[in-house]
């Protein structure tokens, strides 16, 4: 037994349950949703969320109904977002799968998600579940703005590393925040250990973004090539931030020049660049740092099984090749 299914080992009963759970959550008596959330099912990846949240009952309380409506309730609304995030970004590719984008079309990308979105809603108002639906929608939110604020600074390429964190907390780490804080809420864990655990969610979603923008500068695929999209689509992450802070005008300007002007030839240039400048030691570096936070926090619960597979889930997070 190794990686995901080693850590998944003290939940993976529920997690099992929970697949019959989330499914019938998403039933629709119009066939075409049905069709269309069956394909959404089949190409689930590693059931991250779900277990982050499953994991982290198990370690304040106890696994309970309430555990399963967190963890349906995060899918769902996490599913909305990637969904409408195909559709901002024009993606069709999503996990490996065509994404519903590219086989039924924006239109319907956009319906299905909003269908997802008050499926979710719906699911915590029908279980009385008011506290999970207030750490769960506060998730959604800050990721809207986070997008929106990415999208903003990718206009100016004017990204500061206080900025970037910014933009990556509401991204991504506020979705693990929400499932690390839901999953001991719903064992009844008391405030103080919702929000340690929110904060353990926090640190551990800031490294996992890091993990991600890092994956741009290293060799991918079959081509064996770094794949540089975050540099076409000017996403300005923090090995790019950076080494743009640590050289002098005239190569800061050649490298702007080549991001705004989509040079594609010379996208070889920024990785190279980035490299010398010590940008991809530097995010290794800071990954390391919020892995530790993490992990000191975790280190203040007791040992039991929950706790070790956490642990080895955040290191796995900085190790992972997907």
């Amino acid at each position: 037994m190794s990686g995901i299914k080693k850590i998944k080992a003290p939940v993976s009963e529920e997690l099992n349950e929970f697949q019959s759970y989330f499914k019938n959550a998403l039933k629709s008596k119009v066939a075409l949703l049905n069709i269309i959330t069956n394909y959404v099912l089949k190409s689930k990846g590693k059931q991250m969320r779900p277990m982050l949240v499953f994991l982290c009952a198990d370690l304040t309380g106890g696994i309970s109904k309430s555990t399963y409506t967190a963890a349906a309730l995060v899918e769902l609304l996490h599913t909305a977002t990637l969904i409408h995030d195909d559709v901002v970004d024009n993606s069709d590719i999503r996990r490996g799968f065509f994404s519903i984008k590219a086989i039924w079309k924006s239109k319907i990308a956009v319906l299905i998600g909003d269908y997802l979105l008050s499926k979710g809603l719906l699911l915590a108002i029908e279980n009385n579940e008011f506290e999970l639906l207030k750490i769960v929608s506060q998730a959604v939110k800050e990721m809207a703005e986070g997008e929106l604020l990415q999208i903003e600074k990718a206009r100016k390429l004017d990204i500061t590393e206080e900025i970037y964190f910014d933009i990556i907390y509401k991204k991504t780490a506020t979705l693990f925040e929400s499932c690390a804080g839901s999953g001991a809420a719903s064992a009844g864990a008391d405030k103080e250990t919702v929000n340690k655990l929110k904060l353990f969610g926090k640190y551990t979603g800031i490294v996992f973004q890091i993990k991600d923008d890092l994956f741009d500068y290293q060799k991918r695929n079959l081509t064996g090539k770094p794949s540089g999209n975050d540099i076409q689509e000017k996403k300005m992450t923090l090995p790019l931030i950076y080494a743009l802070s640590n050289c002098n005008k005239k190569e800061k300007r050649r490298i702007i020049k080549i991001i705004s002007k989509q040079k594609k030839t010379y996208f070889s240039d920024v990785l190279n660049f980035v490299k010398e400048k010590g940008g991809i030691a530097y995010a290794e570096k800071k990954m390391t740092e919020y892995k530790q936070k993490a992990l000191d926090i975790l280190n203040t619960f007791p040992d039991n099984p929950a706790k070790t597979s956490l642990n080895e889930l955040v290191n796995y997070i900085t190790v992972r090749t997907k």
